[in-house]
Parts: C-alpha cells; structure tokens; sequence
C-alpha cells in the first residue's frame, strides 16, 4: 500500500498528462502530494477538464502544452522547472499515438510520427531529465511502453517498434545512470479502456478481451498505481527492467 503523502515534497512530470493513462497519473501523484507538470499537445478540452478536477490539489498541477518532438521547446520546459526549489525527482513518458496499418500499405508518414512522438519524444524529455537528476543525485524515470514491443500485434508495426525501442533506450539509460541512485525502468499496461483504443471496433475489443486469462480489460487506476511503486523510495532496487500489468497476456 502507497502511503497518501508518499510523494509530498517532490516534482514530477508526465507526458500526455491529461488524457487516459496519462490522466490517471496525474491524478495519482496529485493524490500522493506531489507537484506534478502534465504536458499535452491537442486536447484543449480534456486539459481544461483536467484543471477542473485538479483544483482541490492546491495549486500542485501544472499544465504545458507543447509537442514533445519539438527539441527546443522540450529544452525551454525544463529550463522553466530550474525554478523548482528540489528540482525534479520523477518523469514518466506517457506521450504516445498510434497510426495502425498494415506494413504494405503504411504511409512513410505514418511510421515516422509513431517513432518520433513515442521513441523521440521520450529520449528527448529523459535526456533533459537526466541533466536535471544527476547533480542532486536521485530520480525515477519510467517509460510507458506496451506488450506490442514483445508481441507485434498486426496492423502496427509502427507503434511495437517505438515501444521496443523505448525498452532498449530505458535498459542503456539504466545502465548509465544507475550509480547515480536514479532508477529507469518501463511500465508495460495491456489492453487498457482509453480513448488509444476507442476507435477499436467491437469485434477487436473482443478478440483482445480473450487474450486476457483475466478476461476483461485494465483500468486505468490499475496502470497509475503500478506507476506510483516504480517511482517510489521504496523502488530502489528496481531497475532495468519492465513491469508488466496486462493481466497475463
């Protein structure tokens, strides 16, 4: 059990804070009494929403919209948290899109923006990340990666290669940084009912249902709270690794 003030006092960012897992992560940390920065890109309804629903937390959220692929605005967002009296102890790479298609027919467009907001954007904001980490010592990185880098589910290829290349950045970064007490690790969620995979039609939804031994899909409670142990005290010994929270596929 994660204690409600388990985060009180630290920083954390999330990517694609405001929709579906992302939400959720902002949500959870809020709860636990962190400060947490959420970025976003095109939903200004669900950051409004978010805000909204924030208000409670006492100032502690902070929104940012802004394109994680873009290199120099990624570099301003974390020149504005030097700000932050303790600096930044958590980053969780949320960010992602899918544009499915089979690969004989996938537009070079298409593979393109899945490698670049998923696998780009997250070396780009863990990079700055690390500078920010190193000198005090201490941080939590964790990538949302999915069961799709191990299992390449039809129709995306584009999406199982970002995901697989985001384990292959966290597995090097872990490596390279570990010395220095700060963690990174991957948080792999399954069939999760998020607006990622709203446009599924029924006969899929079904199809992956009965690839779950648990029978039915995760939430996204489920997800943040795996999340919220990776990126605790306690967690000090997990890394390099994934977690898996896709109910058994």
């Amino acid at each position: 059990m994660i204690a409600g003030d388990a985060f009180a006092g630290q920083t954390a960012v999330v990517t694609g804070g405001t929709r579906g897992i992302g939400r959720a992560l902002t949500l959870s940390f809020l709860e636990h009494g962190a400060r947490v920065h959420a970025t976003w890109t095109g939903n200004e309804a669900a950051a409004s929403a978010l805000a909204d629903e924030a208000a409670r937390h006492a100032g502690r959220l902070v929104l940012h919209r802004f394109d994680v692929v873009d290199e120099i605005a990624v570099e301003r967002f974390w020149s504005g948290l030097e700000s932050e009296p303790d600096g930044v102890q958590i980053l969780v790479n949320n960010a992602g899109i899918r544009r499915d298609q089979i690969v004989g027919t996938m537009a070079s467009s298409d593979w393109r923006a899945v490698l670049d907001v998923n696998l780009t954007g997250s070396f780009l904001m863990a990079k700055q990340a690390v500078r920010s980490m190193l000198p005090r010592k201490y941080g939590r990185i964790v990538f949302v990666t999915s069961p799709s880098s191990l299992h390449g589910f039809q129709g995306q290829a584009n999406y199982a290669a970002s995901k697989a290349g985001q384990i292959g950045l966290m597995r090097s970064l872990a490596r390279e940084v570990g010395k220095r007490k700060i963690t990174v690790n991957c948080l792999s969620p399954g069939f999760v009912e998020t607006e990622l995979i709203g446009d599924l039609s029924e006969d899929v939804r079904a199809d992956h249902k009965k690839m779950v031994p648990l029978g039915r899909l995760g939430t996204t409670a489920e997800i943040a709270y795996a999340a919220l142990f990776l990126c605790s005290r306690e967690a000090s010994y997990v890394n390099g690794t994934t977690l898996e929270v896709h109910g058994g596929i």
